[in-house]
């Protein structure tokens, strides 16, 4: 089932579907929301995310890179025992060293939404290999979900989804793709 066919009737699901899912993001804090809520979904369902979504972004002081980067053991400790959170450790851990990593993509690419540009378009098996290299606990589901969620891989929704023009009208990355590249 194609996350269109339940998601604009679900109201935990329909504002994400409709409003975020697939449609490009350039500011820093959202690109990085993206990757921590599809690195804390991996094993969950989708809706325990979007349950956890706002406790996720106070724990995570805003999604802001260099506050999650300046996290310390202490931190790493409280975000451990809080309830309201994703208590994983892998995922903690890599929440605070992704953002390490994405502080170290300002100064060698010009920031995160910069480094996704300059790679793009690619098949999504190098996405996975690019990501793997430069973040943690990230694989091809992740990899995959992360970049169709923000526009640089397609099928975030189907085209009779009344949500894809709307996509498609905010010149997502992927459309300008050469031919081939998604195979």
């Amino acid at each position: 089932m194609h996350y269109c066919d339940y998601a604009p009737h679900d109201p935990l699901h329909a504002p994400y579907h409709d409003r975020e899912h697939g449609f490009p993001a350039r500011d820093e804090a959202v690109l990085f929301e993206r990757l921590l809520l599809e690195i804390n979904q991996a094993g969950l369902s989708w809706a325990t995310v979007l349950r956890k979504r706002d406790t996720l972004r106070a724990a995570y002081a805003g999604f802001e890179v260099d506050r999650v980067a300046a996290f310390t053991d202490a931190d790493r400790q409280r975000l451990m025992a809080d309830p309201g959170v994703i208590r994983n450790a892998r995922k903690v851990d890599a929440a605070i060293a992704n953002a390490r990593a994405v502080q170290g993509l300002r100064a060698g690419s010009g920031g995160f939404a910069a480094f996704l540009d300059a790679q793009h378009p690619r098949p999504k098996a190098d996405w996975v290999k690019l990501l793997k290299r430069h973040f943690i606990h990230v694989g091809g589901e992740i990899a995959g979900e992360f970049l169709m969620s923000l526009g640089y891989l397609p099928g975030a929704h189907r085209p009779d989804c009344p949500v894809h023009a709307r996509v498609l009208a905010a010149d997502p990355p992927w459309r300008h793709a050469r031919a081939g590249t998604f195979d």
